[in-house]
């Protein structure tokens, strides 16, 4: 069996003991004769792996009974637009932390339910910088904060959550999972799945119950309401993605939880930041104290020597490091999966790349 050192941005790599559980029971779920994925979402079978997963998330977190937990479909980006539908009117306002691509999206959708105040936007510095709290201006009554955790075109990540005058909203696709979180903070978070916590095709959201209660008095197309995924599973999840999200979770408590997960990410992007920073052979693409644990970006004296190093480390199956496509330059994803092993064979191909074109 071969297994590359996989740098994806996402879909990203997943455990190997989780695929190696799930390719032994794709055909024969707990000896029941059928798929997991054959099954009605309203078995026994999927009702106690929608429990679990539940369950295991709210003890990875710390989540209190005030946490609902929902595994609905349409991405990320599809909650760009569910958030400010389900609390946004032509007479709320809602801050947005402007950071990166992914922060200006939810701002576009969120003006069209109601008032944006852009309480910061590193755009015209091209997302290299993470704002202070220092930086940061908030409306009068704002309904809550959007930011994005952590962002992977621009490789920047917040330290730790921003100070604000209401409810944190946050987009945390690309670090949930990768450590702690101050939920007494926080009034909903979202983040797809397929980065650290299984397979696309699932958005993992949480959301408090008395952040709920300010939802808009306005009607609410029934499956656009968080209420209506609260209160039952109201159409077929995504059944596939949420088992394996499930044993992700099994294995992010086995391992060690959330601190674990931590300190691992740092030991990980320590290395290679050590590396971009010995000369100026790799430059890395953002301010160091913005720079993200999860998405390392980089860049090299000459597009010519990018595609080069792209090239040359994938004949060592090194995988997956092209930056994305509005950037460039060169970008290793090392989400929780990613092994010290992969991490280690970067650094050394990098090291010798640079002595063969330095």
């Amino acid at each position: 069996m071969k297994r590359v050192h996989n740098f994806s941005a996402g879909p990203a790599t997943l455990p190997l003991s989780v695929l190696e559980k799930v390719q032994n029971e794709l055909i024969d779920y707990k000896g029941k004769g059928a798929s997991i994925i054959e099954m009605s979402h309203r078995s026994p079978e999927y009702t106690e792996v929608n429990r679990q997963a539940v369950e295991r998330l709210k003890e990875i977190t710390g989540a209190d009974d005030d946490w609902e937990i929902l595994f609905l479909q349409g991405g990320a980006s599809s909650q760009f637009m569910m958030a400010p539908h389900n609390f946004l009117n032509t007479e709320r306002i809602a801050n947005y932390i402007d950071t990166g691509t992914w922060s200006a999206k939810a701002i576009k959708e969120a003006k069209l339910y109601g008032k944006v105040h852009t309480s910061f936007s590193g755009k015209e510095g091209a997302y290299s910088h993470i704002p202070t709290n220092d930086e940061l201006s908030f409306a009068d009554g704002a309904i809550y904060t959007h930011f994005t955790s952590n962002n992977t075109v621009a490789g920047t990540q917040f330290p730790s959550e921003p100070k604000s005058n209401a409810p944190l909203v946050c987009d945390a696709s690309s670090d949930f999972l990768s450590r702690p979180l101050d939920l007494e903070k926080y009034g909903l978070i979202y983040a797809g799945a397929q980065k650290n916590v299984g397979p696309a095709g699932v958005t993992v959201v949480m959301i408090r119950k008395s952040f709920l209660e300010k939802q808009r008095p306005e009607a609410i197309p029934t499956i656009l309401n968080y209420k209506t995924h609260v209160e039952k599973l109201f159409n077929t999840p995504p059944v596939f993605a949420v088992y394996m999200v499930n044993y992700v979770l099994e294995w992010i408590q086995e391992k060690g939880g959330l601190s674990y997960f931590e300190k691992f990410s740092n030991q990980k992007s320590d290395l290679i930041y050590s590396e971009i920073d010995q000369d100026e052979f790799y430059r890395g693409t953002v301010e160091k104290d913005a720079r993200s644990k999860m998405n390392v970006t980089f860049r090299l004296p000459s597009e010519e020597l990018e595609k080069k190093f792209i090239t040359e480390a994938a004949s060592q199956n090194l995988m997956n490091l092209k930056g994305h496509r509005s950037v460039g330059g060169v970008r290793a994803s090392i989400y929780n999966a990613c092994e010290m092993e992969s991490v280690k064979a970067l650094v050394d191909f990098m090291s010798d790349f640079k002595t063969k074109n330095g």
